[in-house]
């Protein structure tokens, strides 16, 4: 479609909104990522982005902006104020008159739904552009007074929406059932480097080199269940697990009480099993935790789909998931990792049953699975839409 496209009416003007440099992050990650798939298959993409996306109080992390340089080739508007509905007037009239063919508009909190929808109804009204929603989330993980207002207010400005996860989806129809919507796998991070040997990562991150290992990787939430982790860690201790001696390697930022997990941790008697990074890991190192590591353990407790995932496939990493949301859909089990409850027992049991396989069963099953995960599938999807 999009070469046909390109003949009769000359290249293609993309826009997609949402998070980009210099703010930090997956959906950022992600954003840069997609603009080049754009430009790899021909069209202008440009990312419009926020002067101001969160206030300061409604963040929980350390920092909203990364101190890596701006990616090559694609243009950056810091243009959004999300509480400020003059600047959504005065974008959304920039975007009228710009008059791109299609926007791609990221969504993935109900707090954005009032900006986003008036930007785009002003942007629409050029009587041109079709609106593309990526949805992330559509209810979101952790409920707050609002939501489903502004989530339908937002959705009414999107002509069609593609989700990444069954779960999404499933959502997205319990406020519209008949807008146009496609289902497409989170494509790979194929931006962060290539799969390097274990040893060479441990070595870089100063991590002993014998011993299993195994990682907790990303902002570390209530919903994503590490204190289930720490809890079946204390049972493989207390078991005296035959995958001992192991250490478990928690890498990310706190966007929650921290002192929460340091009480649990001294309480359960586990400081010695565990290596903590618990600053905000940049783009530039996130190759070496997925290559050090034996296993990715993702403990949640509630999931749509997870950027994570797709992290792991890239760098041919196992996963140990809890059967929540698409997690288990994204990780067959047995095959790609070991799908369990969410609950530090079966977490625990889990663990134990994919060291018995071994890495190596695995890694030949993640190589199939991970052709199906490109963002050719992604461009294609937005453009038919």
């Amino acid at each position: 479609m999009s070469s046909i496209y390109s003949y009769l009416y000359g290249r293609m003007n993309v826009v997609i909104i949402g998070p980009g440099h210099p703010l930090r992050g997956g959906l950022a990650t992600f954003n840069h990522r997609l603009a080049k798939a754009f430009q790899d298959e021909g069209y202008s993409c440009s990312i419009y982005s926020f002067s101001l996306q969160y206030p300061g109080f409604l963040f929980p992390g350390k920092s909203q902006y990364t101190t890596d340089p701006a990616p090559d080739d694609i243009t950056i508007h810091a243009a959004i104020n999300s509480v400020n509905p003059l600047n959504w007037l005065t974008v959304g009239n920039r975007l009228k008159k710009q008059r791109p063919d299609l926007i791609v508009v990221r969504y993935w909190l109900p707090f954005m739904g009032p900006a986003l929808g008036t930007i785009l109804r002003r942007a629409k009204k050029n009587g041109h552009t079709r609106v593309v929603c990526i949805a992330d989330n559509i209810i979101p993980h952790e409920k707050r007074p609002g939501d489903k207002p502004f989530t339908k207010y937002f959705l009414n400005a999107c002509d069609a929406v593609v989700t990444m996860s069954e779960k999404v989806m499933a959502d997205l129809r319990l406020f519209d059932t008949h807008k146009p919507a496609a289902l497409v796998r989170h494509p790979l991070y194929d931006n962060f480097g290539s799969v390097m040997p274990a040893a060479d990562a441990r070595a870089y991150l100063n991590i002993p080199q014998d011993g299993k290992l195994l990682l907790f990787f990303g902002f570390i939430r209530q919903y994503k269940g590490l204190d289930m982790l720490l809890e079946a860690v204390a049972i493989l201790k207390k078991r005296n697990s035959p995958i001992l001696p192991f250490k478990l390697l928690i890498a990310g930022e706190f966007y929650e009480d921290a002192q929460q997990y340091h009480n649990q941790i001294q309480e359960l008697g586990i400081g010695d099993l565990l290596i903590l990074k618990t600053d905000f890991i940049a783009d530039n190192e996130v190759k070496y935790y997925l290559c050090a590591a034996d296993v990715l353990i993702q403990p949640y407790r509630n999931a749509t789909q997870s950027g994570v995932t797709p992290l792991a496939y890239h760098f041919e990493t196992p996963m140990v998931v809890t059967n929540v949301g698409s997690l288990a859909t994204l990780v067959p089990h047995e095959k790609v990792g070991i799908v369990t409850e969410p609950d530090a027992q079966a977490i625990a049991d889990g663990i134990e049953q994919y060291f018995a396989l071994g890495k190596n069963y695995f890694i030949p099953y993640i190589q199939e699975e991970k052709k199906q995960y490109s963002w050719d599938k992604l461009i294609h999807a937005l453009t038919s839409l």
